[in-house]
């Protein structure tokens, strides 16, 4: 019963939250679609003990508020929801989704660490402080950072910290075709067998940024240290171009951070495919 409690004080909470000044309204259009946000921000302590350490969740979640036919909107709200919280909340309502997982979070928080805390703390009678341990933060921030012609681009930024030597974050970009309202990858973006022809302009790129004279200098930097430098389907377009994004891991060391590399559009105007998902503002 408290948990139904405190999802449905959580949904009207996100109710309040959404009609807000600030949230994110987008002109109409073609699918006269109009956007907002649902914001969270949370914080529990272990046994509801403010003295113990917390988990912190901050949630900031675009989502289709309107769309000229209520299917089209409810699909891209699924597919919304499944990018930025995972797939188990795709089937959900906005609201319900970022209400049961910010309950979802802070309750698998707490069974998974009360006990061991319990625990350390019986064997810490001395009093040495425990808290950077067990001090959890999480946050998610999704928002569309591009709408033009067909194609709709959402942005997702994810950090995650749980009590080790340092924290994770990533961000990753999902691309729809308004007009079939399916994923948009590099197959679609680009005509066939491009693939050696782009990861040649990715290293040529890479080079110049660097002021490197070859893929050997690149090496010694750290670049392809975890990974080979090819095209991913983690990219965003703007009118200069496309811009691949790398994620920390992906293709370099955890210290060089994230790895992003632009190819204008003059580079790759002989590879494009489709012109509809290539249109400029």
């Amino acid at each position: 019963m408290k948990k139904q409690l405190n999802l449905l004080m959580l949904l009207a909470a996100l109710s309040f939250i959404g009609c807000q000044p600030g949230s994110r309204k987008e002109a109409s259009n073609a699918w006269g679609l109009a956007f907002d946000s649902l914001q969270i921000n949370r914080t529990e302590h272990l046994f509801g003990d403010t003295a113990k350490p917390a988990c912190n969740l901050i949630l900031n979640i675009s989502y289709a508020s309107e769309a000229k036919e209520e299917k089209f909107r409810d699909s891209l709200n699924h597919y919304f929801m499944a990018f930025s919280l995972e797939s188990p909340y795709a089937n959900l309502s906005p609201k319900e989704a970022v209400a049961t997982y910010a309950e979802n979070y802070v309750n698998k928080y707490r069974n998974d660490l009360e006990p061991m805390y319990k625990k350390d703390e019986a064997e810490h009678a001395d009093g040495q402080s425990m808290g950077a341990w067990y001090s959890y933060y999480k946050k998610i921030e999704s928002r569309i950072t591009r709408r033009q012609g067909v194609l709709l681009t959402y942005c997702n930024r994810y950090e995650e910290y749980t009590g080790g030597a340092h924290g994770m974050y990533m961000t990753t970009f999902l691309h729809l075709d308004l007009r079939t309202l399916t994923p948009v990858t590099l197959d679609d973006l680009f005509v066939e067998e491009s693939e050696e022809e782009l990861t040649r302009l990715l290293w040529k790129r890479l080079m110049e940024d660097h002021q490197a004279k070859s893929k050997e200098e690149l090496y010694d930097l750290g670049y392809a240290s975890t990974g080979d430098l090819t095209p991913i389907d983690n990219f965003y377009l703007d009118n200069q171009g496309i811009t691949f994004y790398y994620n920390v891991y992906e293709i370099a060391s955890y210290a060089l951070g994230p790895v992003t590399i632009t190819l204008k559009r003059d580079e790759v105007k002989h590879l494009m495919g489709d012109p509809a998902l290539w249109a400029t503002e």
